[in-house]
């Protein structure tokens, strides 16, 4: 099985994330309620109507090569706590996106985000090899860049009308990444974030969907 896409759990203090599957629908039904993030117009996150079918949806992306899917769990509670992928995969150029992620309202500007990000970053360069990793957002979404670029990442640039948004109206997309030179130093100081408490955490606002 191509190692960017085996479905691989990643353990941590405050999250465990688990290869995504149908058993979670109903716990990520309740986290998506938590904040009704469904409702932000600049993000992509799903209804609780819709979570079946975006289970559906990333798990064949996973099938067809471009995405792993995991569930985040948030620790000690249990809970299930949202959603993260790599996503638009490049095998050959070792490159992905850290992308499609959400988190419930009562999680978020806590140590989970930074954490999650700091499990998917040592896969990504460390077992996978990566050479890039990527992050994308929307232009008006701006507690989510401020995040991104807390993480360490460099914005590359913005490709104006990129996409459309569900309403319709076009979306400027802003291009980040970390690459392979820099990850030692992104490592130490996401490390040094998550070991001075909750004051330096990173902040989280939901990522863009495929």
């Amino acid at each position: 099985m191509n190692p960017f896409t085996a479905p691989i759990t990643l353990s941590g203090r405050h999250a465990v994330l688990e290869p995504l599957s149908a058993a979670h629908h109903d716990g990520l039904v309740e986290a998506t309620r938590d904040g009704e993030l469904w409702k932000l117009w600049y993000t992509a996150v799903p209804s609780p109507e819709e979570m079946r079918a975006e289970i559906e949806r990333r798990l064949a992306l996973q099938q067809s090569g471009s995405m792993l899917p995991w569930t985040v769990r948030s620790l000690p509670s249990g809970k299930i706590a949202g959603m993260t992928t790599y996503m638009n995969i490049d095998a050959k150029n070792r490159r992905v996106e850290i992308g499609s992620t959400w988190y419930a309202k009562s999680v978020q500007r806590t140590a989970l985000n930074t954490e999650c990000k700091l499990m998917l970053l040592t896969h990504a360069f460390e077992s996978l090899a990566c050479i890039a990793v990527e992050f994308r957002t929307g232009f008006f979404n701006h507690a989510s860049r401020r995040a991104i670029e807390r993480l360490g990442a460099k914005q590359d640039g913005i490709l104006r009308s990129h996409q459309l948004y569900a309403n319709g109206t076009l979306r400027d997309t802003v291009v980040f990444s970390i690459i392979a030179a820099e990850w030692p130093a992104v490592r130490q100081h996401l490390q040094f974030k998550l070991a001075q408490g909750p004051s330096s955490r990173v902040p989280v606002s939901p990522e863009r969907s495929e």
